[in-house]
């Protein structure tokens, strides 16, 4: 089968790999009619070289169609269309029973220590391949993938897998009192969600942004949106009676604008032979932390902060001082997307799309034209806010 495979730093090409089979009883095979790129995915692609093998398959936002059920799967048939929550999870244990299928302890990568496995996502989360394909196999297939009607296109499902779940999950733990004040710090895909789950829960929202497309596309769904300037702290308290908003979320991760230094650092690393960058990345390793920081600066006294981008960071300077004095509750950690696809579901079928899905994708391609939108997607050229791909 055709897939997107990872080559090297900023290299990604299609090839011809094998077909995935059941390899477990419990597992299904999907054919893929969906894949979205994440901002995660550019992580790998700008960063976490070293901890990808050459020809690892990526993606993991992923949906389609059963093609091949093993013989314990009792929920799915052939031909049920299902989308696949990014987080692979056995659904049984401890840790899932509390909701925290991403610290699922049948699937934790203890080698690495780190939490369950997740779809195309390196060694670091078990080495499983990816949907970025035209097919995919799905563990434990029937706590992970969530079968969905036939009827309504696959934009209206596919966010799902991940970036919906996140910016839920953002939102809930960001804990905005009633009637108070959200800021959402980035307005890619997980900003763009989080800022509209944030209205339609009815609190007032500010959104922060330097790329004009995605603060026009907030401004759609009732975001007060704001360019990033040196004053944007100053600007935004002003608009919150001098305290700064309830709650922040930081939508951005190590990638974050600002903190050049650091994004050398993080580049140079990558570029070290694979043995030497590990031990960077896990002993040493910073990120750009220039969101989180005006999250924590910007927050009012006694308010929430909530993390839903991506940091790998092992020694970053926080500034727990001002945090302790401020009384700042801080929240992250990947999302355990199983926990709230049935809070979500409702929302995605209703006709009037409340959380605006279909207003997401600003470039929908062939899974052969995957290379160049990567590269597109990083460099935020062309208006691109979020891309899926076919095969």
């Amino acid at each position: 089968m055709k897939a997107l495979t990872w080559q090297n730093t900023k290299k990604v090409e299609v090839i011809e790999v094998p077909d995935p089979v059941i390899e477990k009883p419990t597992d299904v095979v999907i054919r893929i009619t969906s894949a979205a790129i994440c901002g995660s995915d550019l992580h790998l692609y700008n960063v976490m070289g070293p901890f990808l093998a050459k020809n690892d398959v990526l993606g993991h936002e992923n949906m389609g169609i059963v093609e091949q059920v093993g013989a314990a799967v009792t929920t799915l048939s052939v031909g049920d269309r299902v989308v696949i929550p990014f987080v692979i999870a056995c659904g049984d244990c401890f840790m899932c029973n509390q909701g925290l299928t991403t610290q699922c302890e049948t699937t934790q990568n203890r080698d690495s220590g780190t939490g369950a496995s997740l779809y195309g996502f390196s060694e670091l989360y078990g080495s499983v391949p990816g949907g970025q394909a035209e097919r995919l196999r799905v563990p434990f297939a029937d706590f992970n993938a969530v079968k969905v009607g036939a009827d309504l296109p696959d934009e209206r499902y596919l966010f799902l897998s991940d970036i919906l779940p996140t910016a839920w999950q953002g939102v809930q733990y960001a804990d905005v009192p009633a009637g108070g004040t959200l800021a959402v710090i980035g307005l890619g895909p997980v900003g763009q969600f989080a800022s509209r789950i944030g209205r339609h829960l009815g609190f007032r929202v500010l959104g922060v942004d330097p790329v004009p497309e995605r603060r026009e596309m907030a401004a759609r769904h009732g975001v007060e949106v704001f360019d990033l300037d040196d004053d944007i702290v100053a600007m935004l308290r002003a608009t919150t009676d001098g305290r700064g908003p309830d709650s922040v979320v930081d939508a951005v991760g190590m990638e974050a604008h600002g903190n050049p230094a650091a994004a050398f650092t993080q580049y140079a690393a990558g570029l070290l032979p694979d043995a030497v960058a590990k031990k960077v990345f896990t002993t040493v390793g910073v990120d750009r932390l220039a969101a989180l920081h005006m999250a924590l600066d910007l927050v009012r006294r006694g308010g929430t902060v909530s993390v839903s981008g991506v940091y790998s960071g092992v020694a970053d300077p926080m500034p727990l001082m001002n945090m302790f004095d401020k009384q700042i509750q801080l929240r992250m950690g990947q999302c355990n997307v199983q926990r709230w696809v049935g809070d979500l579901l409702p929302l995605v079928e209703d006709p009037t799309d409340p959380l605006g899905v279909m207003d997401l994708v600003t470039h929908r391609v062939p899974l052969d034209r995957a290379p160049e939108m990567y590269e597109t997607f990083s460099a935020k050229d062309d208006g691109c806010i979020k891309v899926v791909l076919t095969p």
